[in-house]
């Protein structure tokens, strides 16, 4: 295989939101740390009852991990996209077009299944920056897909 130039490096990052990931990972900071000080301090709390704001404030924190860690990997062979409940891997030729219309908030690939799948990693609260990576994005797909006779 051969060595990728600096645009192609470029065009084969990982897409990832940039708004979503500061607000849900410093919350998760915020929910851990303020329910360790809630254990710690608050008067009258058996253990029943630390061990609950523990696992809530875990359940929270594990939320907003995941929120946070949403993605969408390229590679030469297609696209693996990690959502927040699921992640799944698409070929190239599996993705028919890339679509992030008005009052979409995220980016969505209509597949050669007819279903479709949210690529939440391209978030509409990015605002500029959420648009071109929409548009590289689709320049991928499109290089990718190309045939001889683009029909």
């Amino acid at each position: 295989m051969p060595a990728l130039s600096g645009t192609d490096v470029a065009s084969y990052r990982t897409f990832r939101p940039r708004a979503a990931r500061v607000v849900t990972l410093t919350l998760a900071v915020v929910v851990l740390t303020l329910a360790g000080l809630l254990i710690a301090f608050m008067p009258g709390l058996n253990t029943g009852d630390r061990v609950g704001f523990a696992l809530v404030a875990l359940m929270i924190a594990a939320f907003c991990w995941r929120q946070g860690t949403v993605r969408a990997r390229v590679d030469d062979n297609g696209v693996t996209v990690r959502n927040l409940v699921y992640t799944r891997r698409l070929e190239w030729a599996e993705i028919v077009s890339v679509r992030f219309g008005s009052g979409r908030p995220w980016v969505q690939l209509d597949l050669s299944d007819g279903d479709t799948l949210a690529v939440m990693g391209i978030q509409r609260a990015d605002g500029q920056y959420a648009q071109a990576e929409a548009r590289r994005l689709a320049t991928l797909v499109a290089q990718h897909t190309e045939t001889p006779r683009d029909d």
